[in-house]
């Protein structure tokens, strides 16, 4: 990987839509060079997925909830049953397995707390858990999907 593909890689995350005659002038390169070199990016895994970033509030799902689990049970088949369980609900957003006196981190998304207190009945009721601790945010201050990557050395 050199500075053309690190610059190709950070205007695709910052804005996928901008066009390939676009992205060829700002890393100085024709069309079909640069085309190919999203190709081989694409191939090689660093580009994993494109898709367009929705809004959250414009669909009423503006609580963010850090549910943070703690369970007993620390077996391969346990963790595979869960993730399961957790795959089949389409408000968590994100979904870790962690270190530390929690076991699992999951962020969700929901309308209000009365939405969060019915996806906390199907959870606990789906499964066996230990603890679950809920953290409402109250601000989101910095959010992105952009990845810090390398600086571009001239």
């Amino acid at each position: 990987m050199d500075s053309t593909d690190l610059e190709l890689l950070t205007l695709i995350q910052r804005d996928d839509s901008i066009s390939l005659e676009d992205m060829a002038a700002h890393v100085g390169l024709s069309k079909t060079p640069c085309w190919r070199r999203i190709q081989k990016l694409e191939q090689q895994g660093y580009v994993r997925k494109r898709v367009a970033l929705l809004n959250s509030d414009k669909f009423n799902l503006g609580v963010s909830v850090f549910v943070q689990v703690k369970t007993n049970q620390h077996d391969a088949n346990w963790l595979d049953n869960f993730s399961d369980v957790v795959a089949q609900f389409p408000e968590v957003v994100e979904f870790y397995r962690m270190a530390g006196e929690y076991d699992y981190l999951l962020r969700v998304l929901v309308s209000d707390i009365k939405a969060y207190d019915e996806f906390y009945k199907r959870l606990i009721s789906a499964t066996s858990l230990t603890d679950v601790t809920s953290n409402f945010a109250m601000e989101q201050i910095k959010w992105t999907t952009e990845l810090p990557l390398p600086s571009v050395k001239d």
